[in-house]
C-alpha cells in the first residue's frame, strides 16, 4: 500500500501534521486538506493535545502550493473537482486562522501558494536557509489565494501587494523581515528543534529563542521605501505608470516582471487586496476568494498559463484580454460577484 499523503498522529502532548508528498514537493490534494481538517478538528476538544506541529517528509520543500494540474484539468471541463478543492481548502485555512490551539509550522524549504495558507496562520512560523516564500499565481493566471487578500494587505509598506503581482521569490531573511516567519532556525538543527518541541511543548517560545539563528541581512530592506512609494498607487496601471516615471534599475526590473504576468489576474489580484484590507472577518475574506476561485479556474488566463509554465513549458503564455487596459472593470465585477446561495464558500459549521 502507498502512503497517506498526509501523517496525523499525536506524540505526547503535541498533534503532528507531516505532509507527505515528496514527488510532488507536497502540493496540496483535496485529500490532504480534509486529511489535515479532520485531525485538528478532532484536537480541538482533546485535552492532550497542547500544540500542533505542522511539518513535511523529506528534504524537498514545505509545500509548493496546490495541485495545479488537477485545477487546470478540471477548470478546462466542468470545474467541479477544482470548486471541491477550494472549497475544502479555503475551510481548512479558516479553521488554521481561527484555531484556539498554539500552531507551530516548520518552513523548511519550498513555501508557496497552498503552503503559504497552511503556515501563516501559525503563530510561531520557523525559517529555514532553505526556505523559499512566493505567492506566484499572477504568472499562470490563477491569484494569490489561501487568504492572500488578508494577509498581503496588511503587510506594512505595499509589501504585500509587490509580492502578489510579481510573484517574488524571497528567502529567510526577508521572511523574517517581513513577518512572515517569526523565527529562523538552520536547517541541520531542525530535528533538535522538534525533539524540544515535543519534550515541552509549553515552553514553544523559550525552545525558539535556545535554537535563533542569524539569517543574515535582508536583501529587500535596500528597497522597501521603493516599494512603499511605487506601489502606493490607486491601480495597476498608476503603479506601472509610477515605475516608468521612477526610471531605476529596480524599478525597470519590476516593469520586465510585470511585463510577463497575465493582467487579469494582476486587477485581480490588486481589487482582492484593496477589498481583503477592509474586511473584518477572515471568513469574509475567504468567501470572497472562492467566488473568485471558482471563476478563474476556468477563465482562459488560467488554462493558459498552466500551459506555458507548467505543461510545455515554453514560458510565453498568450494572456486574454493581453494587456491591462483591455481588463474590463466589468469583467473585474464579475469575478467578484456574488454566486448563486446554493454555491456561496461556507466555513465549518
Amino acid at each position: 500500500m502507498s502512503e497517506p499523503e498526509v501523517i496525523t498522529r499525536i506524540e505526547g502532548s503535541v498533534g503532528r501534521i507531516t505532509l507527505n508528498r515528496p514527488q510532488a514537493l507536497h502540493a496540496l490534494t483535496t485529500n490532504m486538506c480534509r486529511l489535515m481538517t479532520e485531525s485538528l478538528v478532532t484536537w480541538i476538544d482533546d485535552p492532550k493535545v497542547r500544540l500542533v506541529l505542522i511539518d513535511h517528509a523529506g528534504d524537498r520543500g514545505f509545500c509548493a502550493g496546490g495541485d495545479i494540474r488537477m485545477l487546470a484539468e478540471s477548470g478546462a471541463a466542468d470545474g467541479k473537482l477544482a470548486r471541491e478543492f477550494f472549497f475544502i481548502e479555503y475551510r481548512l485555512n479558516a479553521l488554521l486562522h481561527d484555531y484556539p490551539k498554539t500552531l507551530v509550522a516548520i518552513m523548511d524549504g519550498v513555501t508557496m501558494g497552498g503552503g503559504v495558507g497552511v503556515s501563516r496562520p501559525c503563530r510561531f512560523r520557523v525559517a529555514t536557509e532553505r526556505t523559499t516564500f512566493a505567492m506566484p499565481e499572477t504568472g499562470i493566471g490563477l491569484f494569490p489565494d489561501v487568504g492572500g487578500g488578508w494577509y498581503l494587505s496588511r503587510m506594512s509598506d505595499h509589501i504585500g501587494l509587490w509580492l502578489a503581482l510579481t510573484g517574488a521569490r524571497i528567502k529567510a531573511a526577508d521572511c523574517e523581515l517581513t513577518c512572515i516567519a517569526t523565527d529562523y532556525v538552520e536547517s541541520a538543527q531542525i530535528p533538535s528543534l522538534k525533539a524540544a518541541i515535543l519534550a515541552d511543548p509549553d515552553a514553544i517560545e523559550t525552545v525558539l529563542t535556545e535554537f535563533e539563528g542569524d539569517a543574515g541581512r535582508p536583501p529587500l530592506a535596500a528597497h522597501i521605501d521603493e516599494i512603499a512609494h511605487l506601489f502606493a498607487g490607486d491601480s495597476v496601471e498608476a503603479i506601472v505608470a509610477a515605475l516608468n516615471a521612477a526610471d531605476t534599475d529596480w524599478a525597470r526590473d519590476q516593469l520586465a516582471i510585470l511585463a510577463t504576468k497575465s493582467p487579469q489576474t494582476m486587477k485581480v489580484a490588486f481589487h482582492q487586496l484593496k477589498l481583503g484590507g477592509a474586511m473584518t472577518r477572515f471568513a469574509d475574506n475567504m468567501a470572497m476568494e472562492y467566488r473568485i476561485g471558482a471563476r478563474v479556474v476556468q477563465r482562459h488566463d488560467f488554462l493558459e498559463g498552466v500551459r506555458a509554465v507548467i505543461l510545455d513549458k515554453d514560458n510565453a503564455p498568450r494572456w486574454e484580454p493581453p494587456t491591462l487596459e483591455a481588463v474590463s472593470e466589468a469583467l473585474i465585477e464579475g469575478i467578484f460577484a456574488p454566486l448563486p446561495s446554493v454555491d456561496e464558500w461556507t466555513p465549518l459549521p
